[in-house]
């Protein structure tokens, strides 16, 4: 006589399936605040370590191409470490192979252009301005992301979103003029902010043409547009007196100094990689919206660590940045999401029509 087949209690045990989703939840969970708590340290620090190492007046550098230049050979140097443990150990660590190619990079070199104006006015704004400034200083990156789109591809914009973008502009304005007020107004760093707000708008319209060169690999995009900045960046330390600077710095033998650079770089190159990380377990809004928390507690980190009054029209300015930059992120999704439901009922009522024409049809 066949034995009856025993199954497994905990199996179908509600309790245990409660259980096990609670566990993935939670598992869930703790990588999303992982990759946002990994995004907020990665950049926050980041800013913290180039203010230090563009006008510490302990340090007393005074070449800002150079500390731009090294980061740019730390990732290159990245790049080429990790392509060799992704060989040696490819089933614990993904990343493409960084052999050099020559045609490769001269089809990459006028979005490494860009990318040097983007890297270099980034860092000059943060060399005149405060970091508690620097978000405002460089708001305007939606701005001309609207513009350059509708001058470059022709693409036009939603009233709602041009109102978030005048939002913008206003709360970039008082901030200037709360600068002005508090005594700590930069106007050369104000100007390096909008170059760089330019370049970086450039560079996102750009980097979808050149994509295809790289085999749409973003790691292989970051070790070309580097390999690329680090020659270009040579001429232009040798123009804006660099080399001369390092000759004349006292502290250049110092491991500590080396030190930091490193980690400058280090975290340089990582911010790439928290930023996917980042967008991957989330989405490209929450990553936004992030973006925008982070910008918060940085300005409230900066003033705190150094010591910082600001009037509160100045709060208000980055408020209402803030604000207008949240506004344009949730209207750019609205957008997307309304003209996806649209496609979505095209593509249903063209089956549908498609289905009606190809059925035989019986005359009476």
């Amino acid at each position: 006589m066949p034995r009856p087949r025993s199954y497994s209690a905990s199996k179908y045990d509600p309790i245990t399936k409660r259980n096990r989703d609670m566990e993935s939840f939670f598992a869930k969970s703790m990588r999303i605040v992982t990759a946002v708590a990994a995004y907020w340290v990665v950049s926050i620090t980041l800013v913290f370590l180039n203010k230090y190492l563009l006008s510490s007046p302990d340090l007393k550098l005074d070449a800002p191409l150079f500390v731009t230049w090294f980061q740019c050979v730390v990732s290159v140097a990245l790049c080429v470490i990790l392509s060799i443990l992704a060989k040696l150990f490819p089933q614990t660590i993904s990343f493409p192979d960084c052999k050099f190619d020559a045609k490769i990079a001269r089809e990459i070199l006028p979005l490494s252009i860009v990318f040097v104006g983007m890297i270099s006015f980034n860092n000059l704004c943060l060399k005149y301005v405060g970091v508690a400034f620097y978000y405002v200083g460089r708001s305007l990156t939606t701005v001309c992301n609207v513009g350059l789109s509708y001058v470059i591809l022709k693409q036009t914009t939603s009233w709602k979103a041009i109102v978030c973008c005048l939002i913008i502009i206003a709360g970039f304005l008082l901030g200037v003029d709360q600068e002005g007020v508090s005594g700590s107004l930069s106007v050369i760093g104000v100007i390096f902010g909008v170059c760089a707000s330019m370049c970086v708008a450039m560079y996102s319209i750009y980097t979808k043409k050149v994509l295809p060169f790289v085999d749409d690999n973003v790691w292989k995009l970051t070790f070309y547009n580097n390999v690329n900045a680090v020659i270009l960046f040579l001429p232009l330390m040798f123009i804006s007196g660099d080399f001369g600077q390092l000759l004349a710095f006292e502290n250049l033998s110092l491991p500590s100094f080396w030190v930091v650079m490193l980690l400058s770089g280090v975290f340089g190159f990582a911010i790439g990689y928290v930023t996917g990380l980042q967008i991957k377990v989330t989405s490209p809004l929450t990553h936004n919206i992030s973006g925008t928390a982070k910008a918060c507690a940085q300005t409230v980190l900066a003033t705190a660590y150094y010591l910082d009054y600001k009037p509160s029209l100045w709060w208000l300015s980055n408020f209402v940045v803030l604000f207008g930059s949240g506004a344009y992120t949730q209207v750019k999704r609205s957008e997307m999401r309304e003209a996806h439901d649209k496609n979505v009922e095209q593509q249903r009522i063209d089956a549908i029509e498609n289905g009606d024409s190809s059925s035989p049809t019986t005359k009476t």
